[in-house]
């Protein structure tokens, strides 16, 4: 078992410093929830997936306008229909339709079809290719199409006809150019086309946001290949149009993909959304250091400023991101957001510790109250066999007397230092309470009478020395220890407290 510590008694001429109750666990982690925001800010700043939602969100309520010089030429169901599937076409159909653009003064023209191989029509469609103002989709496998053109040889400006697919099927993203198996760059249809209006730009590989724009005729002209190849068309609308050529009939395999709407749109026209985003402004993105800056500093504030300042500043980070997008600003807002929700949970934390801890802590000494008590005798009891428990009730009524005669705040003062005197004295692994106004337990683990009895001898001397010369108040103590005899916790509370009430009684007849 182990043996108290000495209890040294104070001097009686140097009055006692006030001490200051325990500090509630609550009251310490208030010193952790600024460096804990900051840190949880940080942590949330880094996915940059978190705000693809929001960017979503904003570029199907926010639709681009599109540019437009650019126009679609559909092969939709009348065409096929007209003419059969496009893979028995005859190719002097394309080389039809290339000549009615060069004469209607078109700037530019791609070819959203990948031609396999040869076929018939080859030599009327040969030559027209090989224009500069001509430009024709090719894959990955054969970026520089070596098979185009009757003889094989056919040199045509090509580009690949790629889109940046995520893993949930939707097309958010284009890029300029695109590294090939053999390491080399290789710009993209939507580039080759964009260069032929002039905004061509060194090769890179960045991924961009692809604009949404509405699919209907009111925002992106669509006309039909047959009306095309009929010659039924105004020049006037065709000229100086950069003008893709691609399959829009329903139903097409392997044709549509998913836009930010999740809707099915025709690879051509979301071909020709990347070329009107590369004719507008590019977006800006803020860099991470920036996002994981604004993500600390939101939940840093957030905590200093306490109470719902959180929420509004959440909806501020949200709420801009609208008119940065609009100027072509892609802001991380619900990063920003989130960094301050997360300040809002660390305040509800504390808030929750602080009830949790007002039904257990005293609030005047920082001690424990009944409801702590009877928690700490439900875990220790069962053990009591292997490890005796003591119980010291120390009842200080005699010092009230005192404690009104200097006030309210000296008398608080006096039992804070009285429970921190019994709080020093006590071992490691004991358990101080404040059980009634002015009645104190202690709670001692693996101890014997004889062991509480020096105790409380020890303790009652130090107790009386707290209120110095101005007081001969002296405590009264009784203590128990559990035995077979005792079946119940509050039988050891019976005992301990007839012991005091014995004790207390003898010191009044002796004074």
């Amino acid at each position: 078992m182990r043996s108290f510590p000495e209890v040294a008694p104070s001097a009686s001429s140097t009055p006692a410093r006030p001490l200051r109750p325990r500090r509630p666990l609550a009251s310490s982690l208030t010193r952790w929830l600024v460096p804990a925001a900051a840190a949880l800010g940080l942590l949330l700043s880094l996915p940059s997936a978190l705000n693809q939602s929001l960017w979503d969100a904003l570029n199907r309520s926010l639709p681009a306008p599109p540019d437009k010089r650019v126009l679609v030429v559909g092969i939709d169901d009348a065409t096929l229909s007209d003419y059969g599937r496009i893979d028995t076409w005859n190719r002097s159909l394309y080389a039809r339709a290339l000549n009615t653009l060069n004469e209607a003064g078109v700037r530019a023209t791609a070819l959203d079809i990948l031609f396999a191989g040869r076929a018939t029509g080859d030599a009327a469609l040969s030559p027209l290719l090989a224009s500069s103002r001509v430009v024709v989709a090719t894959a990955p496998d054969d970026p520089r199409g070596q098979e185009l053109g009757p003889s094989g040889a056919v040199r045509a400006q090509t580009g690949l006809s790629l889109l940046n697919i995520d893993a949930d099927g939707v097309v958010r993203k284009f890029q300029r150019s695109y590294k090939l198996p053999d390491g080399t760059l290789y710009p993209s249809l939507s580039e080759r086309l964009a260069q032929a209006a002039g905004v061509g730009t060194p090769p890179n590989t960045v991924p961009q946001t692809l604009r949404y724009i509405a699919s209907d005729r009111n925002t992106l002209p669509v006309i039909s290949f047959r009306d095309l190849v009929n010659g039924n068309v105004s020049y006037a609308s065709l000229q100086d149009k950069l003008v893709l050529i691609g399959l829009t009939a329903s139903g097409s395999d392997g044709a549509n993909y998913l836009d930010v709407a999740r809707q099915p749109v025709p690879g051509v026209l979301l071909q020709a959304r990347a070329v009107s985003s590369l004719l507008s402004a590019p977006f800006q993105t803020v860099p991470l250091w920036s996002t994981m800056l604004l993500g600390l500093l939101a939940a840093t504030v957030t905590v200093l400023l306490r109470n719902l300042w959180g929420f509004w500043l959440a909806l501020v980070a949200v709420g801009l991101s609208v008119p940065l997008w609009l100027a072509n600003i892609q802001f991380p807002g619900l990063t920003v957001s989130l960094g301050a929700i997360a300040g809002l949970l660390l305040l509800a934390l504390e808030r929750w510790l602080q009830l949790r801890q007002l039904g257990v802590i005293d609030p005047l000494t920082g001690l424990g109250n009944r409801l702590a008590f009877t928690r700490a005798m439900e875990m220790r009891w069962n053990s009591r066999a292997e490890r005796p428990l003591g119980l010291l009730l120390v009842d200080l009524s005699s010092f009230r007397e005192t404690a009104h005669r200097m006030g309210p705040h000296a008398g608080d003062a006096l039992f804070q230092r009285l429970a921190a005197t019994l709080s020093s004295n006590k071992r490691r692994g004991d358990m101080v309470f404040r059980w009634g106004a002015d009645e104190f337990l202690i709670l001692v683990d693996n101890t014997d009478a004889q062991q509480l009895s020096r105790f409380a001898t020890k303790l009652q001397s130090s107790l009386s020395e707290v209120g110095g010369q101005t007081t001969a108040a002296r405590p009264s103590i009784g203590y128990a220890v559990t035995g077979s005899d005792l079946y119940t916790p509050t039988d050891l509370i019976e005992r301990a407290s007839r012991m005091r009430y014995r004790n207390k009684y003898r010191d009044e007849q002796s004074t």
